[in-house]
């Protein structure tokens, strides 16, 4: 229309058609947050963002879901919840493709790629990209298993755990190929954390039968694998690989303090007791 202004942001060329849109709408490139909350303070760059955030004080929830009847206090959130209903994942990863249903589940996930592990344990320091895996983490100190098996209600303390255990009652494989029944149900202890076979020398539990079978020999004292190069015999194949690394010069054990590299870990274990004292 002839004689009709437009308002231009000069930061990313937005058109708007009235003055105070385009000042609304510059807040969202300066921070700049005037609209506050009484109820819990937080700050709001546009009125109308400060209006959708009163209702989830007030309990009042407008918005219902035509599958579940769900209701919602904000439109966006009850548009990211019917994505459950529909499978819809409309933001992509762009460096694996892999699809998600909502913005800050994509952002989440990117960190795997770039690194990024902004989680910490308060326990053991142990840094995680996603909070649902630092969440899953920390089971492992607290001894919390909150998921139970409905058949034999043995407790897990993650979801994927209680998953892979539930195939041992159905008798469900998943990718990974086992010829046996019985290889198939010694794969899932290492998933489960189950230890059902004892030393009975010393009581160590173990996930698997051949495990205990080679651990067995550290007791007997037979040793079966022996150096090709000095002749020396081990008890179990991981020390003689372990041995190895000394004869051809590999040292993958970096010391975290000082960079210093070791063929073993019991030498680096012993070496970090001069930094700590």
């Amino acid at each position: 229309m002839a004689g009709e202004k437009h308002f231009e942001c000069k930061v990313c060329d937005k058109i708007f058609a009235r003055a105070d849109y385009l000042q609304s709408h510059l807040r969202t490139h300066t921070g700049e947050k005037p609209f506050e909350c009484t109820i819990c303070e937080k700050t709001f760059s546009q009125s109308n963002s400060l209006k959708r955030h009163l209702l989830t004080h007030n309990g009042e929830k407008p918005f219902e879901c035509t599958f579940c009847h769900n209701t919602f206090s904000q439109a966006a959130h009850l548009e990211t919840h019917i994505r459950t209903h529909t499978g819809e994942k409309p933001f992509k990863c762009s460096e694996c493709h892999k699809m998600f249903s909502r913005a800050d589940q994509l952002k989440s996930h990117i960190r795997v790629h770039i690194g990024e592990k902004p989680f910490e344990c308060t326990v053991c320091h142990k840094m995680f990209s996603q909070a649902s895996t630092l969440k899953s983490h920390l089971r492992n100190h607290s001894g919390e298993k909150p998921f139970e098996c409905t058949i034999c209600h043995k407790m897990f303390s993650r979801a994927d755990y209680l998953k892979s255990h539930l195939r041992a009652h159905s008798g469900e494989k998943p990718n990974k190929k086992f010829s046996y029944s019985s290889g198939f149900k010694s794969h899932l202890l290492t998933h489960t954390g189950e230890k059902p076979f004892e030393c009975t020398v010393c009581h160590k539990m173990f996930t698997q039968a051949v495990s205990l079978k080679s651990h067995l020999l550290t007791h007997s004292g037979e040793k079966t694998y022996k150096c090709t190069v000095c002749l020396k015999m081990f008890s179990r194949a991981g020390h003689l690989k372990s041995h190895l690394y000394t004869h051809i010069g590999v040292k993958s054990f970096e010391c975290s303090v000082c960079q210093k590299m070791f063929s073993h870990s019991s030498r680096l274990k012993s070496h970090l007791v001069a930094h700590t004292g």
